[in-house]
């Protein structure tokens, strides 16, 4: 690093706003929110998202609550033409949802966009062009009056590919790319040039979105940048001011909340702030933020872990564990004197009463996560040390939610003997508490495997159980053996299961390699999790299932269960 950086960077000029007004507003309702994860979340992926993954997210969205999602860049490749024709032909757009597509400021690319929407109801169709002078003098080898040439022919070529067809109800969105690192003077005088070809009303608006690209500025300064433009576009009553904050800073958070105060009426971002290249505004975060001040977000996250499966499935991206709202330990307190005050908030609450707890600033349960790890706070200090002497000893790499589960048996473990536990003790632990030595299943056999017209497959299964020392058969039928598996025995024992979620390895190689399956199950209302270890990994999968469902029957003795 240089002993002086400014021989190299120069600071970000302040805006010198000095009757600037947003520092004392209040944020008392939502933004417009539109989500982004399908396409620029998606663009920042080492394996972009599939069709499969595509659909599921999209899916998600909208049980979510989001209105405006941006599905794609459809003149990029063929996947993102063919998922969008498949939402239009498939008629998988809810009406009460408007979808965005990107197209820079290209001709051709404009007019195959077009093209991907025909039939859609109501599309956002959303164009940029950059405008920082970097990208004026380097990139693009214009002056300030060819970018807005650029822009004003291409808003144009939308009026007239829009007119063709009438049949759909057309939003226009135009972005200056890198508004950031863009002069005012400069990005009022393109977005003024766009609106005037464009001709919005207050009945039929157009947006203007103001990204910040490249965070370059404290969030202060960058809340400035939009109360200017606020105050000075031509056409205000006629625009949706829109901002897509990126987290170059880590103040992605605090420059999106700062520009809805300063003016702006919509947010862009991504589920956990995916995107490139620190990631996108977090959308949960500020709605969950409003949320805590008494504001309804318009969102709905109250199976908050569902959600991050989704998006660790879709994106292949893991959200870290102190990740706000949603990381597997932002509930859970190490320290013995916060465990103190929690537990005394805890006990001198009443149902009813204003939520105020130390350390908590939302409740848990509004998510959809229990009260386990939080009361139990101590039962997590040592989760750590656990892991690494089964890990070292035993070479089992837990996933970091079983980890947290595992710990609190141990505690058990150690509340009741009062002495420290070897890794030894701790393998003990492990073998009876998850059952690998009274659960099995001897056998299993795929007796049927049949192509469904999609691509995928069915599979018939049967399988011999042992749980808790009673053997008995299982039939079923799935996408998969493991899929087949659950249904049978859950029709079996005549309970419910889910497969929520699924980790494996190898332990030794060779002749000697084993395989160690575990997978997070919900077996009746009950979330929990399942382990197996056998030399083929379809087969440790199914021990894993049984393992949970023998460890729910242990939680649940008053339940009757069937084996047909």
């Amino acid at each position: 690093m240089l002993k002086n950086p400014a021989a190299k960077y120069r600071a970000f000029p302040p805006v010198r706003l000095s009757d600037r007004t947003w520092p004392d507003a209040v944020l008392a309702k939502p933004p417009v929110w539109c989500s982004v994860d399908l396409r620029d979340g998606n663009q920042a992926l080492i394996e972009p998202m599939d069709i499969p993954r595509k659909l599921r997210m999209f899916e998600t969205l909208v049980k979510i609550g989001f209105k405006e999602i941006e599905v794609g860049f459809p003149s990029a490749s063929q996947v993102e033409f063919d998922f969008l024709r498949k939402l239009i032909e498939e008629d998988r757009i809810p009406a009460d949802v408007t979808i965005q597509v990107l197209t820079q400021a290209r001709e051709p690319l404009i007019r195959r966009t077009f093209e991907s929407l025909q039939g859609a109801r109501r599309v956002i169709v959303h164009l940029y062009n950059a405008t920082a002078p970097v990208m004026r003098k380097v990139v693009l080898g214009l002056d300030e009056d060819g970018i807005v040439d650029l822009a004003t022919s291409q808003a144009r070529l939308f009026r007239e590919l829009a007119a063709q067809q009438p049949e759909t109800d057309w939003v226009f969105q135009y972005s200056p790319e890198m508004f950031s690192g863009t002069e005012l003077a400069f990005a009022k005088r393109v977005v003024d040039a766009v609106t005037a070809v464009w001709q919005p009303t207050p009945q039929r608006k157009c947006i203007v979105n103001l990204p910040s690209t490249v965070e370059h500025s404290t969030p202060n300064i960058f809340a400035d940048m939009i109360e200017w433009m606020h105050r000075h576009l031509a056409r205000r009553d006629s625009i949706v001011l829109s901002v897509h904050p990126h987290n170059d800073r880590g103040t992605g958070t605090a420059a999106g909340e700062f520009a809805v105060m300063a003016g702006a009426d919509r947010l862009e971002g991504c589920l956990f702030g995916n995107g490139e290249r620190t990631g996108n505004l977090d959308l949960v975060n500020v709605a969950l933020n409003l949320y805590s001040q008494g504001v309804d977000p318009g969102l709905d996250f109250s199976d908050i872990d569902e959600i991050r499966r989704t998006v660790e499935h879709c994106n292949q991206i893991p959200v870290h564990p102190r990740h706000p709202y949603v990381g597997d330990l932002v509930y859970t307190s190490f320290s013995g004197s916060h465990q103190d005050a929690i537990k005394k908030a805890f006990a001198a609450r009443k149902e009813g009463d204003v939520w105020d707890m130390p350390y908590l600033p939302l409740d848990p349960k509004d998510l959809g996560r229990s009260y386990e790890a939080v009361i139990r706070v101590n039962s997590q200090s040592g989760k750590g040390g656990i892991s690494y002497l089964l890990e070292a000893e035993y070479q089992l790499e837990l996933p970091r939610r079983l980890q947290i589960e595992f710990s609190q048996v141990v505690q058990g473990v150690m509340d009741a003997s009062g002495k420290e536990l070897s890794a030894q003790d701790l393998w003990d632990v492990f073998e009876r508490e998850y059952g690998l030595k009274t659960t099995a299943v001897p056998q299993h056999q795929v007796l049927e495997e049949q192509r469904t017209a999609e691509g995928g497959s069915i599979v018939a299964l049967a399988a011999q159980v042992k749980i808790g020392g009673r053997a008995f058969g299982v039939r079923g039928t799935g996408n998969g053996p493991i899929d087949a598996f659950v249904e049978g025995l859950g029709r079996a024992i005549g309970e419910s299961i889910r497969v929520l979620d699924y980790h494996e390895h190898a332990i030794g190689s060779g002749a000697d390699a084993r395989a160690v399956a575990y997978l997070e199950l919900r077996v009746g209302d009950r979330t929990l999790f399942g382990v197996g270890m056998d030399s083929n990994i379809v087969a440790a999968s199914l021990k894993a299932i049984a393992s949970g469902v023998q460890r729910a029957r242990a939680h649940q003795k008053e339940t009757t269960w069937q084996t047909n």
